[in-house]
């Protein structure tokens, strides 16, 4: 389950970055509550969810186009640093007392325009981080892993501060635990990496890449779920203070525990994808995670008390981590070598990007009519985005298995043998 940290620069990454991550879910939570009580608005919580995504959205199609040209490991480096600064300038604004929405937005937006590139940069940067290419799911997974226990972590120490001593000092620890990331990057042992300028123009190379994106059906299909479901159930998270306070009657320690529970599930969706010898028969997997996501986003907003609103946050958690990352694994599986930074900038596009126009409209819809019935509608629509794809699984499995094969995913199998069974017998194996 954990194979891939016998890679040496992984493990310093795993390491540094599972502690800078743990501040970055701090501030999330931080953020949300800060601005919820100075404005008591949710449109504005859409709006400032907006702000922050919206130019991932806007850059990372570009940015995915250098991340193919440039060191990934110098753009994250530079990525990491702005990073720090951005949560120790909203830190210092805080605790001076001078903090408003207008700096929030900014800082958001600026934040934003860091994770257009360090995004699609630190999904590539995997690959050169790991030498065996049959590590690459675990290392995937562990990645999964790392996220959703900082996810487990940051929400519930969070909620804590935010109690105690306020949200600007969950900016300035946020701060500080970039430093762990940075120093882990600059102890890396790197080979010379090849390089990749090319003589074409931006433009040509970002529509080289889509056309190879969007013209191949099991990289388009991904694509377009993790977009549907980004943009119609994600933005639930953007309206937990709202269920925190005005459904279950809480503050922010119950916002953190939601956040927590949430992280609970992600994490156990990521140990059981590290579990995983094979990426064989991830398709079902993805289509079952997303229409689990969506009867738990159901349920949760029908709940109405704090234990089970807490439950099936775990159930929400594990559907979305296991649907996320059996995408990322399998979009990283198959895609050829020079296009990974544009793929995984689409993947960025997918994920993030189109989540500022799902927190926009969650947070129109929510003031019209209420907080709950919003979830619910997003998760009606991640219970349809599932069953569509897995009705394409049949063709999808067809363009896949000359990759697999190709790569010694997939033994060549006997041609008597149908591509369906040949994918049971790998699975089974």
């Amino acid at each position: 389950m954990v194979r891939a940290l016998s890679h040496r620069n992984y493990r310093l990454f795993f390491a540094g970055q599972g502690t800078s991550l743990i501040g970055t879910w701090i501030t999330r939570v931080a953020t949300s509550w800060l601005v919820y009580r100075l404005t008591g608005s949710p449109a504005l919580l859409g709006t400032v969810g907006f702000a922050g995504q919206i130019p991932t959205f806007l850059l990372a199609p570009f940015a995915g186009v250098w991340v193919d040209r440039w060191s990934r490991y110098r753009v994250l480096v530079v990525t990491q640093v702005l990073s720090m600064l951005q949560s120790f300038a909203l830190a210092w604004l805080a605790l001076a007392g001078t903090i408003d929405v207008a700096h929030i937005l900014l800082l958001s937006a600026f934040q934003g325009v860091v994770n257009a590139f360090d995004t699609p940069a630190r999904q590539a940067f995997v690959v050169e981080m790991v030498d065996d290419r049959a590590d690459l799911p675990n290392a995937i997974a562990l990645n999964s892993s790392m996220v959703n226990g900082a996810r487990l972590i940051g929400p519930s120490v969070a909620g804590v501060l935010i109690a105690v001593a306020g949200e600007g000092w969950c900016f300035l620890l946020d701060g500080i635990s970039y430093v762990a990331v940075i120093a882990s990057l600059l102890m890396m042992r790197l080979g010379p990496s090849a390089a990749r300028a090319r003589g074409q123009r931006v433009m040509a190379e970002l529509r080289e890449g889509f056309r190879y994106a969007f013209g191949f059906a099991p990289i388009r299909s991904l694509l377009l779920l993790l977009t549907l479901v980004s943009l119609m159930g994600m933005p639930y998270t953007v309206l937990m203070p709202v269920i925190a306070d005005r459904v279950l009657h809480g503050g922010p320690h119950t916002l953190g525990f939601l956040m927590g529970a949430t992280g609970i599930g992600a994490l156990s969706g990521a140990v059981y994808l590290a579990s995983r010898r094979t990426v064989l028969g991830l398709g079902r997997v993805i289509s079952a995670a997303s229409v689990v996501f969506g009867c738990g986003l159901i349920a949760f907003s029908l709940s109405r008390t704090l234990l089970l609103s807490l439950v099936l946050m775990v159930v929400t958690g594990i559907g979305f981590m296991v649907q996320l990352a059996a995408s990322n694994t399998v979009i990283q599986t198959i895609v050829r070598e020079e296009m990974r930074g544009r793929v995984m900038a689409f993947y960025t596009m997918a994920f993030m990007g189109t989540a500022p126009f799902g927190s926009l409209m969650a947070g129109g819809l929510a003031a019209r009519i209420g907080a709950p019935r919003t979830i619910l509608l997003g998760g009606c629509a991640c219970i349809a985005g599932g069953i569509v794809f897995r009705r394409q699984l049949p063709r999808l499995r067809e363009l896949v298995r000359p990759i697999y094969v190709e790569r010694g995913i997939l033994p060549e199998i006997a041609s008597g043998l149908s591509e369906a069974a040949a994918l049971e017998v790998g699975a089974e194996r």
